[in-house]
């Protein structure tokens, strides 16, 4: 298969830059707030956007690689989206026997705050998504997951604020490690495609 133009890989570098470092921004606001109102949704989604950094940070490293380089290093990006999920279940596992209720207006607001950010960087990385190998999909669907986490947050928080439960919160959080479950999976699919081909 060819390899890609250089202004092809060039238009998805600008792309991914621009989303590392808006998602590495948004961790630090997003973590904060977690922290403090004690929110497991939030948790899970400030790590994940720590985690869309790294990999957005791997897809630029591994632009101009081979087609086989690549396949390996999407595998290895596979991995790297089960660990918000994880993270997630430990701090569930806590946030559950605590039985604490968040601030709902904090989690409503700061989940608004990231589904702005995350839906700028779907958009911007739907617009390369035609490099359909495993790296620019996993950046794709790192950005497209968070915003479905973010819907969750926002109606979570509202849930919250109608019914002081910690349930809602809890939910979103095991719903965020399902999302990055499936997403893991489409990448390693792909990236076993790619390796399929670069092999024959």
């Amino acid at each position: 298969m060819a390899q890609p133009s250089a202004s092809s890989v060039a238009s998805v570098r600008r792309a991914v830059r621009f989303v590392a470092v808006a998602n590495f921004a948004y961790f630090f606001v997003e973590f904060a707030v977690a922290t403090h109102i004690g929110s497991v949704a939030l948790f899970a989604d400030s790590i994940d956007f720590l985690e869309d950094t790294a990999v957005n940070v791997l897809v630029l490293v591994g632009l101009g690689w081979t087609m086989l380089a690549r396949a390996r290093l999407g595998m290895m990006l596979a991995v790297v989206l089960l660990l918000p999920g994880i993270a997630t279940l430990w701090t569930a596992w806590h946030a559950w026997q605590a039985q604490a209720v968040p601030a709902a207006a904090s989690m409503s607001v700061t989940g608004t705050g990231a589904l702005a950010v995350n839906m700028t960087c779907a958009f911007v990385l739907a617009r390369v998504r035609e490099r359909r190998d495993s790296l620019t999909r996993a950046a794709f669907l790192s950005a497209r997951n968070d915003a479905f986490a973010n819907i969750g947050i926002i109606v979570a928080g509202l849930i919250t604020a109608i019914h002081a439960s910690h349930w809602p919160d809890l939910i979103v959080g095991i719903a965020i490690f399902f999302m990055n479950l499936d997403a893991a999976h489409d990448v390693l699919g792909a990236a076993r495609r790619e390796l399929h081909a670069a092999e024959s």
